[in-house]
């Protein structure tokens, strides 16, 4: 016996780069958009009969429909918008998902000031969200960042762990820790500030990366979820990931040189990779 236990389809990698333009110059957002659909397709898949398919193609079309029309500045808003446009015309649909990824850039500054319509492309970090709902029900919203290179070259140290005949890696109190942060947290209410709010948490946890004395990266990586979660309290848990990009310190001696923590070779492979989620400790009596 076979049967068609789950599915969903949908629209990937829609590119959007939207303009908006004022009195006083340009804003300008460019965000990946991926639509996802669930509901009742068994007929597609099971008899080929693609009278409850809305096109792949169509879902496309929408993003930039809705675009065109939505008066959105956080993505997180411009995605209700899609998913309840979505689930309105398709009654087939018991439920949509709409991820979008948002690229930095940055306004020019040019002799001093902010240039109106000119801007440079940021760094590699992604800013993220995906938002879903069930026809009838609430919207659910869990945003993030992904790939947030920080390095720190000074309070960060790694001793004290557990030592067999295949360790090689020496104690230190001070090394380069450097890692890529990527970091999802789930909104306590679908009507928030939501840019406000990721500005807010995103500082505060920098702030915590640079001024935390590091034992490892789990010690730092809690410190930054902790803080993010004193902060912020309209976040109920955030998970964290952080590999440990390591910085090798070069032997010179063979040069007849020292090398007082100063000369290092960045290296991705192999790297560490830590993980953990955090959440506020339940109130319910036990």
């Amino acid at each position: 016996m076979i049967e068609l236990a789950e599915n969903r389809y949908g629209k990937s990698r829609v590119r959007l780069m939207k303009v908006t333009r004022h009195d006083y110059g340009q804003d300008l957002r460019e965000w990946t958009v991926q639509v996802l659909l669930k509901g009742d397709f068994d007929t597609a898949h099971l008899h080929g009969d693609n009278s409850k398919i809305l096109p792949t193609d169509t879902m496309k079309n929408t993003v930039y429909s809705i675009a065109r029309s939505s008066k959105a500045t956080a993505m997180e808003d411009f995605a209700k918008e899609l998913v309840d446009f979505l689930l309105g015309r398709n009654p087939q649909v018991e439920s949509t998902s709409v991820r979008v990824e948002s690229t930095l850039w940055k306004r020019l500054t040019v002799d001093g000031k902010p240039h109106p319509s000119a801007f440079m492309r940021g760094s590699g970090e992604l800013q993220v969200t995906t938002v879903e709902r069930a026809q009838n029900h609430p919207f659910q919203v869990l945003s993030g960042l992904d790939n947030l290179v920080l390095l720190k070259t000074a309070n960060s140290g790694f001793e004290g762990y557990i030592k067999d005949s295949l360790t090689t890696l020496p104690e230190t109190r001070d090394r380069l820790f450097g890692t890529a942060v990527s970091a999802m947290w789930r909104y306590s209410s679908p009507e928030l500030q939501f840019d406000c709010i990721r500005v807010r948490l995103r500082e505060t946890m920098l702030r915590t990366f640079a001024n935390h004395d590091s034992k490892s990266v789990q010690h730092t990586l809690y410190a930054m979820a902790e803080s993010a979660l004193n902060d912020v309290p309209e976040i109920d848990e955030i998970e964290i990931t952080m590999p440990n990009k390591h910085c090798l310190l070069v032997d010179l001696s063979r040069f007849g040189q020292d090398n007082p923590n100063e000369i290092f070779v960045p290296t991705d492979e192999p790297h560490g990779y830590i993980e953990a989620r955090v959440r506020r400790k339940s109130q319910e009596p036990k």
